[in-house]
């Protein structure tokens, strides 16, 4: 697959508790963005962070948060990345989906 030029950047914010038929939420997307052919996605878990809750979290030497932010990003072409959103939409019950356009420089 070769991506070069204009694409598409899609995060989705979570919590690493959330979770989809007993899944961690993070995985069975991420399952999801790979059967949907997108060409990478990424899990970033955060040390800090808030949502629309305003609860904050947080891993601290000597506390350990079970509910970290989770991001996930993936990238693709425009016309895939818009295809997947309605079915990432419906596991999304609490968090945050965000798209922006991306320059591609090099895919390998």
């Amino acid at each position: 697959m070769k991506i070069e030029g204009e694409a598409y950047l899609l995060r989705i914010f979570l919590g690493e508790d959330d979770r989809i038929d007993g899944k961690p939420a993070y995985k069975k997307i991420v399952e999801v963005l790979r059967e949907k052919d997108i060409a990478g996605a990424t899990v970033f878990r955060g040390i800090l962070g808030y949502g629309a809750s305003s609860r904050i979290h947080y891993a601290g030497l000597l506390t350990l948060s079970s509910d970290l932010p989770i991001v996930i990003e993936a990238v693709d072409r425009v016309e895939k990345i818009e295809k997947v959103i309605p079915e990432i939409e419906g596991f999304i019950k609490q968090g945050l989906i965000t798209l922006e356009k991306v320059r591609v420089i090099k895919y390998v």
